[in-house]
């Protein structure tokens, strides 16, 4: 008797073996749940054509393997995967500017899926103030001669790369977030304007010719 105990002790019973898979079943399936669940609270994005991701390439020099989209919906192309800092930073440029623009009688271009930001390696970090100012180099253009000009090309926080899909290209940051939203928010004044006032966004989309954001108060 004392050996068959043993070897019920060591091997368990049909309903013992049953009971023990019905709790993994059980645990896996919340396991799977949880999976669904998260996947279904991440928003859909589009991956952006080709030809805007070698426009991104050629003005940056960067390449940008990685897709993720911000909490409301904004398609982010980048070199490194975004901080949730960072995302939330984008959606909260674009909620001001949306705001903004509705305040003005605006209707074009106000859904966070409209819009796609890459996010460019920062080719300086530090302003001729010393103060912290993630840019990106790109060619001087009209801006050639002016005070901008840094031998062929300027320091800019973000540049407009495309109007459909709207699209533009910021620096990385590692802190200061709030920089973020307003860059995000003064490249989107320029596609905002594009789509619902086309006289203003004529006069402020050259910025060689003064003029400052933001545009829209």
């Amino acid at each position: 008797m004392a050996v068959m105990r043993r070897l019920k002790e060591i091997c368990p019973t049909e309903s013992m073996r049953s009971n023990r898979l019905i709790k993994i079943s059980k645990v896996s399936f919340l396991v799977l749940a949880m999976v669904i669940s998260a996947a279904a609270r991440q928003r859909p994005y589009r991956y952006p054509n080709p030809a805007l991701v070698s426009r991104a390439e050629q003005v940056t020099g960067d390449h940008f393997p990685l897709v993720t989209s911000t909490p409301r919906g904004v398609t982010v192309l980048a070199r490194v995967m975004p901080r949730a800092e960072v995302l939330n930073a984008i959606d909260r440029g674009l909620t001001e500017l949306f705001d903004v623009a509705r305040r003005h009688g605006y209707r074009n271009r106000l859904s966070f899926s409209d819009y796609t930001v890459f996010i460019a390696r920062a080719d300086r970090t530090r302003d001729r103030s010393g103060a912290y100012s993630p840019d990106i180099a790109v060619p001087a253009q009209q801006y050639a001669g002016s005070d901008y000009d840094q031998g062929g090309f300027i320091y800019a926080a973000g540049m407009v790369l495309a109007f459909n899909p709207s699209a533009f290209v910021i620096a990385e940051h590692d802190h200061d977030f709030g920089r973020i939203s307003n860059v995000v928010r003064y490249e989107g004044e320029h596609l905002v304007l594009y789509y619902n006032d086309r006289s203003l966004y004529e006069r402020t989309a050259d910025h060689s010719r003064g003029g400052a954001h933001p545009i829209l108060q």
